[in-house]
């Protein structure tokens, strides 16, 4: 049996110091997926927008500095209040995103919650298919 914990916010696409735009956007964790977040952005296309990176690298990124490459986080503070950004890179495009912290740290609690850091690979069922191999 799998769980998924979802949650809908509002992030802020950072255009320039002064400009911001809304994005709904769903953060979603699959226990099939254990080491993964999933974003899904709601963008003005036809289609949303989908980035799959390491849950380890968000936790990590509510707190201090993390990541490199395409996907980096860091905690900050905007206009009082504590804040998330986003870097995201891709060969279509670059993007820093704002979300709120308290929402977002919230959200993973209870990913933690469902899949306790360290536990991950147990939900793979690696030993299982192991085990079978072996058997034969």
């Amino acid at each position: 049996m799998h769980t998924v914990v979802e949650r809908e916010l509002e992030l802020k696409l950072v255009l320039s110091p002064e400009r911001r735009v809304p994005v709904p956007a769903r953060l979603g964790y699959v226990t099939d997926d254990p080491y993964a977040v999933h974003v899904t952005f709601h963008i003005d296309s036809e289609h949303p927008v989908h980035w799959t990176f390491a849950r380890e690298v968000l936790v990590e990124g509510v707190f201090r500095p993390c990541g490199q490459g395409d996907v980096r986080v860091w905690p900050t503070r905007t206009e009082g209040r504590g804040v998330v950004l986003m870097a995201l890179s891709s060969p279509d495009g670059d993007a820093l995103l704002e979300a709120p912290a308290g929402a977002v740290s919230a959200w993973l609690e209870r990913t933690l919650r469902v899949v306790p850091p360290g536990t991950e690979g147990e939900r793979l069922g690696l030993d299982d298919e192991l085990d079978q191999l072996l058997a034969q």
